[in-house]
């Protein structure tokens, strides 16, 4: 009608506009400390704004000619060198005031981030410290008011650890080659809590399920009577792949 304002397209107060995204990702990277039986994530402190002084996940926004996995893999060699790496893909986090960059932005720019969840051998893990002043593996529970969402996002991970742990064999990507079972069942408490299983139900049930192969060899620690050495088997665990609860 003459006379009508229209709204424009790229109108920030159109409520019908289609916003404008810059795509990250972040990185939960999770480690466990078998010595000191203790969960821990990696974390690096921001210099620049927002947020700065404040710790956070690595991560990064995605450039030009990247794949989304291609970016989490560059966050992961800029910060960690490591041989044994188990990576996926976590969930995307796009709230519309998830970072405050966006009320700086003209026309409905909205920050997304894509995180991924690793988990490394905490012994053959280096920290990569070259221009960052500030990067550290944090204890699970020690960890305090992150930048941007990044506490949901590690809650997120850690869920998905927790269930990883219940029916995938996520845990022999961080165990050294050849473990007993007592490692293995700390590696659970560790994660789990140590109340999550009785020690025999929980090696009666493993040694049941016949993905554990037995070495033949035996490791002495301390004055206890020695114990067993394992390896596992992927190709014997392939038809229990998937299913939920093998492990505990």
């Amino acid at each position: 009608m003459p006379g009508k304002l229209q709204k424009n397209a790229t109108d920030p107060l159109n409520d019908n506009a289609l916003a404008d995204f810059k795509v990250g990702v972040d990185n939960v990277i999770f480690s466990v400390d078998t010595q000191q039986n203790r969960l821990l994530v990696l974390l690096v402190m921001r210099h620049d704004d927002p947020f700065a002084g404040y710790w956070s996940l690595p991560g990064t926004l995605v450039r030009q000619g990247n794949s989304l996995e291609d970016a989490a893999y560059r966050v992961l060699s800029e910060k960690i060198r490591v041989n044994n790496l188990y990576l996926e893909q976590l969930y995307t986090f796009g709230g519309p005031d998830r970072d405050p960059r966006e009320a700086e932005e003209v026309y409905g720019v909205r920050y997304l981030s894509v995180s991924y969840f690793a988990l490394v051998r905490f012994a053959e893990a280096e920290l990569i410290a070259d221009g960052v002043s500030g990067i550290a593996w944090y204890p699970l529970s020690r960890v305090p008011r992150l930048a941007f969402d990044h506490n949901e996002i590690l809650n997120y991970g850690y869920q998905r650890l927790r269930n990883k742990l219940e029916y995938s064999p996520v845990a022999f990507d961080v165990l050294p080659e050849v473990f007993t079972l007592g490692d293995l069942y700390q590696l659970y408490g560790t994660v789990l809590g140590e109340d999550f299983a009785d020690y025999s139900n929980f090696r009666a049930r493993l040694l049941k399920l016949g993905f554990l192969e037995d070495t033949g060899k035996k490791t002495s620690r301390g004055a206890g009577r020695p114990a067993s050495l394992y390896r596992f088997d992927a190709k014997a665990f392939e038809p229990l792949k998937d299913k939920p609860m093998v492990f505990i």
